[in-house]
């Protein structure tokens, strides 16, 4: 019984792995052991270079982050392995720490490292006014850009029967049962202008009225500097509808 070993047999069978065996015909009885070992190893299609199956797992780890594709992901892959080794273990080390610290509030579900964020244990927050915002970026957008000095409540999404995303997927019961306890004078729905936003803004609608809280919702319209040549039509139809009175 023989076994022919040579270097075309194994670009066949492997694309750039070679073992280097004689290329002649030899007895199976020749070959050692350890010999047909490595060779095996050699020709395994499920083998292949650590570095390279580590370099491919990190691409395909960053692609979690949202707008990062294929190439970006690659770019900054080799980018930290090339030039900034330092920083991408001291990302690795925050990012271990974040997930392992930063949970969500207990009371508006905002992210946080304590039972309480920041805005909800400030005793000079007006606990009257409750803001209904999508996520902690809204919240971010809102302290950086108004004066507002109440609560919120973060959804974490919106509602998307298409996409499974009902309401208790978004804390709706937590937030029926913070209007019953302790109803707020006013709640601002600051959803975004979207189907669903607009879907998760009418439930939320008629959560308050049927507690007896006075609701309102964010203007939206033109821009502050926008100019009606260049606005969508959605937007000139939704300004036109949400018009208010000029007082003299």
């Amino acid at each position: 019984e023989c076994l022919l070993w040579n270097q075309r047999v194994l670009e066949e069978r492997s694309e750039d792995r070679f073992c280097f065996v004689p290329a002649h015909v030899v007895r199976r009885t020749d070959v050692s052991m350890a010999e047909r070992d490595v060779c095996a190893h050699a020709l395994d299609p499920a083998h292949g270079n650590a570095d390279e199956l580590a370099l491919e797992q990190l691409i395909e780890a960053l692609r979690c982050l949202p707008g990062v594709g294929p190439k970006s992901a690659q770019r900054m892959a080799l980018h930290l392995l090339e030039r900034d080794r330092d920083g991408g273990r001291h990302l690795s080390t925050i990012l271990a720490e974040a997930m392992e610290r930063i949970g969500r509030c207990n009371r508006c579900r905002n992210l946080t490292e304590q039972e309480l964020c920041r805005i909800c244990a400030n005793p000079q927050r007006d606990a009257a006014l409750l803001c209904v915002v999508e996520s902690p970026s809204d919240v971010l957008a809102i302290e950086h850009a108004t004066g507002y000095q109440g609560h919120y409540f973060v959804l974490m999404g919106r509602l998307s029967p298409l996409d499974g995303i009902g309401p208790a997927d978004l804390g709706l019961d937590e937030l029926g049962q913070r209007l019953a306890d302790a109803p707020p004078r006013e709640m601002i729905v600051a959803t975004n202008p979207t189907v669903e936003g607009e879907a998760t803004a009418y439930y939320l609608q008629r959560m308050a009225q049927q507690q007896g809280i006075a609701i309102s919702r964010i203007a939206h319209g033109v821009p502050l500097g926008g100019e009606l040549e260049f606005t969508d039509q959605s937007t000139i139809a939704h300004a036109f509808s949400s018009r208010q009175a000029v007082e003299s």
